[in-house]
């Protein structure tokens, strides 16, 4: 399940592309149109920006504003950055993954299979997405990704 932090992450960026070139947005701005308690968004915004996604300018006409075009940035690195690993149970992940204790042989266990292949596509359709995608009227009824 994604959580919270990870649906704000991705309400504020789809908020910042919507407004891409537009300059910076006050997070007041972001926190009132997606509904996003300020001191959560404030704390998911440095998060943001320290992972390169966002920058911030101080001072009157400041804010938080995207640092690549929206097409750039994909749901992929969003949701592993914000929710962690993909893999629903340890073997089945590959940045932690972790030995399964019940395997006699983890080459050939199905549910591992079955898990990894599950990740995968997870994994593939998010990164098919990107911040853009998410703003074009009718994307998912019309591409199927």
């Amino acid at each position: 399940m994604l959580s919270k932090k990870a649906q704000y992450a991705i309400y504020a960026l789809v908020n910042l592309a919507r407004k891409y070139n537009e300059g910076p947005v006050q997070i007041k701005t972001i926190a009132e149109e997606e509904h996003i308690p300020r001191k959560f968004l404030e704390a998911i915004l440095i998060e943001l920006k320290n992972l390169g996604f966002v920058n911030s300018k101080k001072g009157k006409g400041g804010g938080y504003y995207l640092i690549n075009h929206p097409e750039d940035i994909n749901l992929l690195t969003i949701t592993r950055n914000f929710n962690g690993p993909l893999g629903l149970i340890p073997c089945a992940c590959v940045v932690s993954y972790e030995r399964c204790e019940r395997c006699t042989d983890e080459d050939a266990c199905s549910i591992k299979m079955m898990f990894r292949e599950l990740r995968d596509t997870t994994a593939d359709y998010l990164e098919g997405i990107n911040l853009a995608n998410l703003l074009e009227d009718n994307y998912f009824l019309n591409n199927n990704p």
